[in-house]
């Protein structure tokens, strides 16, 4: 009986049932085949950011040591791979029904019979001890809903160690950009500081003429207003560089004093001079966000699979083999006896047939859903890029152009201050000069930053520091 059993029971554990996952088709790319083209765009390059390393990029030593910092100790990032470990064994324990689970039992017991219900008349004292193998509950996958459900939780893993991946991305030009903030705001403060010096030097000089006699009381309080407007401007950037060195520190997660103390300026801080744009087909697959909305596609897809076969029935086999004997030094001899068992079962939806046909119903929308959501991702990447190379295709003459204002009004602030000195004009003029170049070079300031803002997003949106 058991050289009959053994082989039949092998067969059914080594049967693989057919899959009823639809086939799997990528959705077309709904964006167009090459950047926007124009006035505002600059000529791409063949190549594809994705594969430049971050530390072949951002060529500033200083942001080179924040960026590492980051990526060891930032919370956020640790989260995520958290989350791709807790996703990992989640795909362990589901992948673990594809087998059979057995378990070794033992047992031993003692039983006292009278004699009034004793076959013999006598009383006795019964031993029994078992050790046996057993297999619960195995679910033959004839109709592959094991295997459904084996494949939706590898595409969610797969998916979580996508936005992981996202997340460094991100990590990285957020550690960039508030870097270059701190920068900014750190050039806006001596700038500030050295208009105060400036403006003071007028004021002492204003409030000498007026005790000799030669400026009127309106010109001191005028060059008065212009020293406590550089005062306020002092404050307000003293500020925003403590706050962006705080926003460094809970990038990096550590302190970041040691590190700052450098003499890298928003105008010196260096990035790799070109960066190749790619086409968008290229670059939109290799964005992590995107290959992790077709992971949630896939997984959905899988779904579907898991659905259909849950409306067919279901074969479970479970059973025990092992030995049996009245004596403990008995238990593995040749005299101990076999005890087996083999239960399978059979369950046929019928009355809840309505119910798992909803669930497909469901799973086939959620197919829908994240299809729709992975072209909607597919089209924000799009208008992201084209964003970031219309800008890149802009700053440059856009800064050019503040430089050049710079110049023209600080020319005009010495012709206005000479006029003054000669009587021409009155310090009305003066005043409203040093506003307009206190202004062109807090504009300079800006657009520098947010040219070197607009690299590093570039880089990101691009797909770059996967490596």
């Amino acid at each position: 009986m058991l050289n009959k059993l053994f082989p039949a029971l092998v067969l059914l554990l080594l049967v693989t049932g057919c899959s009823m996952i639809p086939q799997y088709q990528q959705p077309k790319l709904p964006v167009a085949d090459s950047w926007p083209m124009g006035e505002a765009y600059p000529e791409t390059e063949k190549g594809m950011a994705a594969d430049i390393a971050w530390q072949d990029y951002f060529q500033s030593s200083t942001l080179k040591t924040l960026i590492s910092q980051a990526l060891e100790n930032n919370r956020d990032l640790r989260v995520a791979v958290l989350n791709i470990e807790k996703a990992q064994a989640a795909y362990r324990i589901q992948r673990s029904d594809s087998l059979p689970t057995i378990t070794a039992n033992g047992s031993a017991s003692r039983a006292g019979v009278p004699d009034d219900v004793s076959a013999t008349g006598k009383s006795y004292t019964a031993n029994t001890f078992k050790a046996n193998l057993a297999m619960t509950a195995y679910e033959l996958d004839f109709f592959g809903r094991v295997k459904s459900l084996n494949q939706q939780a590898l595409e969610t893993y797969l998916a979580t160690e996508e936005a992981m991946t996202g997340t460094r991305i991100s990590l990285i030009a957020e550690t960039a950009n508030a870097y270059l903030s701190y920068l900014a705001d750190r050039k806006l403060l001596q700038l500030a500081r050295d208009t105060a010096s400036t403006q003071q030097e007028t004021y002492e000089v204003v409030k000498r003429q007026f005790d000799v006699g030669s400026a009127n009381q309106l010109d001191v309080a005028q060059a008065s207003t212009a020293v406590e407007s550089a005062r306020v401007s002092i404050a307000q950037y003293t500020r925003l560089v403590a706050q962006d060195k705080n926003a460094l520190a809970l990038l990096v997660g550590g302190s970041v004093d040691e590190v700052l103390n450098c003499d890298e300026t928003i105008d010196n801080v260096l990035f790799m001079a070109e960066l190749p744009a790619g086409l968008p087909s290229q670059v939109l697959l290799a964005r992590p966000d995107i290959q992790r909305a077709e992971h949630v596609l896939k997984a959905a897809n899988a779904d579907i699979g898991a659905a259909r076969a849950a409306l067919y029935p279901t074969i479970s086999l479970t059973g025990s083999f092992g030995l049996a004997s009245d004596s403990l030094d008995g238990l593995f001899q040749s005299g101990a006896r076999y005890a087996w068992n083999f239960t399978p079962s059979l369950t046929i939806p019928i009355f809840n047939r309505g119910r798992l046909k909803a669930s497909l119903d469901v799973a086939q929308v959620n197919e829908q859903i994240a299809a729709t959501q992975y072209e909607q991702a597919v089209q924000v990447a799009f208008r992201e890029v084209a964003d970031q190379l219309a800008a890149r295709g802009t700053y440059q003459s856009q800064l050019d152009a503040q430089n050049a204002l710079v110049e023209a009004t600080g020319q005009a602030y010495k012709l206005s201050t000479a006029r003054y000195d000669s009587g021409i004009d009155n310090f009305l003029t003066v005043l409203d000069s040093q506003r307009s170049l206190f202004a062109a070079q807090q504009g300079a300031v800006n657009v520098k930053k947010a040219f070197m803002v607009n690299l590093v997003n570039l880089y990101k949106v691009l797909g770059g520091g996967r490596l």
